[in-house]
Parts: structure tokens; C-alpha cells; sequence
């Protein structure tokens, strides 16, 4: 089974992540979701030196090949301001949907815990990620082809910038 955690000495590698909406709610093709978590990807890019190599946003997840001198640090902060902002966006929006997302407990939790990291060390490893990623939205027909979904990094005209994985 694959790690839930991103080790330590690890922490500043190239990683595979996903991050997955509670049970797999379909949840971002509405109220600006996608546009909240563009933001929140683009702030990460200009004021913590996160790198996004490829990504593709999906109606209840999202898949990154990224790197960070503090990738841990990354994802605990996106997943928890995400999640206040989606909050937000829920009850101004959609109320009866926040339910969907308390525990037992009465606690708000958007997020699955897990993220799934893989580390990429190698670049076949890095190209069957990329792959994968810019096929998700055809394989779940979306599209008909990888660059036609706004949403993925295969898409040149989409907002999110890319960042070169050699440099």
C-alpha cells in the first residue's frame, strides 16, 4: 500500500499527489470551486515556491506532479485554507450540501486524509503521471481530447502556468 505521508527526508522531492473530495462528492463543476482552487494553486506558486509540472482538476479530485522545498508544508496549508474557503462556499451557496460533509462527530472535513504521495524519481515514472493526468478528463468523457478540458495542464490556454520540470 503506498504511503499517506510524505517523509521527511523526502519532503522537497517531485511528487504525485491527489487530493480527493469526501466521498468522492462531485463538488468543483459549480459556484467557482474550480476558480477557488486555480487561486489558491497560483498563490502557492507565487508566494511559496511550490512548481506545478502538470495537473488536472476532476469534478470530485485533483491530481499534481509538483515540487516544493516543503511539500508537507504545501499540502497541510492548501487543504486547509481550501477547505475554510469551500466552507464558505457551501453555506453561501449550497447549505444542505454541508452535511455531506460531517463526521459522526459534527466535524467539517472536505478532504480525504490521504493524498496518496508518490515521489517520481525517474523520468518514465514522471512521464506515466503526466499521462495519466492529461488523460484523466478524456478517459471519464469529458472531452474528446486532453487539451480541450480548461481545467489540466494540457490545455495551453488555461491560467494556471506550468513550470518546467528541468529547471
Amino acid at each position: 500500500m503506498p504511503s499517506v505521508k510524505i517523509h521527511k527526508e523526502s519532503n522537497a522531492g517531485v511528487y504525485f499527489l491527489t487530493f480527493s473530495v469526501k466521498n468522492l462528492y462531485y463538488f468543483f463543476d459549480r459556484h467557482y470551486r474550480w476558480n477557488i482552487l486555480a487561486d489558491s494553486l497560483k498563490y502557492c506558486q507565487k508566494e511559496k515556491q511550490l512548481k506545478i509540472h502538470a495537473f488536472v482538476f476532476m469534478l470530485n479530485h485533483l491530481h499534481l506532479v509538483i515540487s516544493s522545498p516543503d511539500v508537507s508544508g504545501f499540502v497541510c496549508d492548501f487543504k486547509k485554507f481550501t477547505s475554510k474557503v469551500f466552507r464558505k462556499n457551501i453555506e453561501n451557496t449550497e447549505p444542505n450540501v454541508l452535511k455531506l460533509f460531517l463526521d459522526t462527530t459534527g466535524k467539517y472535513e472536505l478532504w480525504e486524509k490521504t493524498n496518496m504521495p508518490k515521489i517520481i524519481e525517474t523520468e518514465e515514472f514522471y512521464l506515466q503521471k503526466v499521462n495519466y493526468i492529461h488523460n484523466n478528463s478524456v478517459k471519464k468523457n469529458y472531452v474528446a481530447e486532453p487539451e480541450h478540458w480548461y481545467w489540466s495542464s494540457a490545455n495551453p490556454r488555461c491560467e494556471i502556468k506550468i513550470d518546467n520540470i528541468y529547471s
